[in-house]
Parts: C-alpha cells; structure tokens; sequence
C-alpha cells in the first residue's frame, strides 16, 4: 500500500489533512492511549507512517448453509490510519486467514495465529523497511494491534476470558449481577434497568423488574 502513492498519502490522512483534531471523537485512532502508547513506546521514529490496526475474526457462512458439519472462521486486519470513510471498504481489509473444517477452532485458535503473531512482533520490535511512494523515500515501518473486534465467544478463545457462568462480564468481574434460574439451570444476567433513563418507559414495567 505505502509503493502506491495514492494509498500512501492516505494513510498519513489523520495527522496532515484531517482539519480539527477532537480527541473526544470515539474514533479509535484519535483516542489518548492509543497517543500515549506510540509516543512512549516508538519515539524517534516516523509516527505519521505506524500503521495502527484492529483484528477482527469471526465464524462466517459464506453459502448460506446452516450446516453444522462444516465451519469458516476468518480473521482480517483493519487499518486505522486511513480516514473513516475508507478503513472499512472491503478494498483496505486484510485478510489474514480462512480456518476452515468440520468444527469451530475454539481455543486452539492460536495454532493458526501463531505465525501472523511472530509478523506482528516482529513489525512492532524491529519494523521493516518500506518504500513511500508519495514521499519518494524509504521508511522504517512499525505496526501494532491496539484493538480487537469480535463477538463474545471468540473474545473468550483469543483472550483466554471465560464468558461462561456467572462472572461473564470482563469489565463487571466478580461484582456482576446474576440470577440463577431453578428449574432451567441457567444463569440470567440482571440490573441493565440501571443503565436507563430516568423516563424510560421501561422503568414502569414494576412486574418485569426487581426495582434494582
């Protein structure tokens, strides 16, 4: 991408032709950390030209077949450098890889990763020379996964988090609220009448909450 100029000066579109710099935009290139991280880790090197990325993977059906003896699992890159118009055009994705077979990966997703892993490390600790074809010069290109995007149950095979039972939540942990169902033996997750509005119409409904 950075050979082709076009593609190039689009990928240094935040820092030179974006107008306002708003850091409360939810954006995840414009975010503090994601500043912070790069300014202490990469200091010294062409800021402008690290490529920020998010890993996305997800089981898809690709025919529409609801077939439990086949399963398609991909994982793709996106690249967060570009402006938000672009970075989600099928043409700027990358994808990375097709896991394919009779079942889902599951936990041994990390067999297929690792060697996309050891090309991450190795981008983000010692970068590889690249060619820039609007600047016409070469760089030292760095990269780093600073987000992922993906369901519960493949959040729980990359990241190792058990979202079963009754500390689901990453972010709640132990202090998440939970009913366990007696005669259904499953566990129901309460207390989101919290996050409403104070006029919500659901906040009437007395019978089908507990008040908390």
């Amino acid at each position: 991408m950075f050979a082709n100029g076009h593609d190039a000066k689009n990928l240094t579109w935040h820092p030179y032709d974006r107008k306002v710099m708003d850091f409360s935009d939810l954006r995840p290139i414009l975010c503090n950390g994601r500043q912070l991280i790069f300014y202490i880790h990469i200091l010294g090197t062409s800021q402008e030209t690290n490529l920020r990325l998010g890993l996305t993977s997800d089981g898809m059906n690709p025919f529409g077949n609801l077939s439990t003896n086949h399963s398609s699992c991909s994982v793709s890159l996106m690249i967060y450098n570009l402006p938000p118009w672009l970075c989600i055009k099928r043409k700027y994705i990358i994808l990375c890889m097709m896991i394919v077979g009779p079942r889902q990966p599951g936990n041994n997703i990390d067999v297929y990763l690792t060697q996309l892993i050891e090309d991450l490390r190795k981008l983000w600790k010692y970068g590889v020379d690249v060619w820039d074809g609007n600047l016409q010069q070469g760089f030292r290109l760095r990269a780093m996964v600073f987000c992922t995007i993906n369901d519960f149950l493949v959040y729980e095979n990359l990241s190792g988090y058990s979202v079963k039972g009754h500390h689901t939540c990453p972010i709640c942990e132990k202090n998440t609220s939970f009913i366990q169902l007696k005669h259904r033996k499953k566990t129901i997750y309460t207390r989101h009448r919290r996050f409403l509005k104070p006029y919500h119409p659901y906040r009437r409904l007395k019978k089908a909450f507990n008040g908390s």
